[in-house]
């Protein structure tokens, strides 16, 4: 964010170390677009992104998460977070669905 301090609870923290609520949204790689070209790999990859999912969710960070019913390229996905700026973006970048490339992801 802007790395200034602010004050909570009467102490000064970093805005950085605030908890607040992030979004990121996930888009497919332009090549499973279309449902036939998903491979037993890619399935895999799904399970274990909803797994890191239902992990977050445990830990309480997880807000909600869904994607949209359509199918093709206008489909996307969502992962609302309470987190850090840090955080939010290492959750995003460790979700094993962009990790292993098979989604796109925008963290705001």
């Amino acid at each position: 964010m802007y790395g200034f301090t602010v004050r909570k609870h009467g102490m000064m923290i970093r805005e950085s170390e605030v908890i607040m609520q992030f979004i990121y949204m996930l888009k497919l790689v332009p090549r499973l677009v279309n449902n036939d070209a998903w491979t037993e790999t890619d399935h895999k990859i799904v399970e274990k992104h909803f797994l890191k999912l239902q992990e977050l969710k445990e830990e309480g960070k997880l807000i909600l998460a869904g994607r949209t019913t359509q199918d093709g390229k206008d489909t996307f996905g969502i992962v609302i977070i309470k987190a850090t700026e840090l955080e939010a973006q290492e959750m995003m970048a460790n979700d094993p669905a962009v990790k292993e490339g098979i989604m796109i992801a925008t963290l705001y």
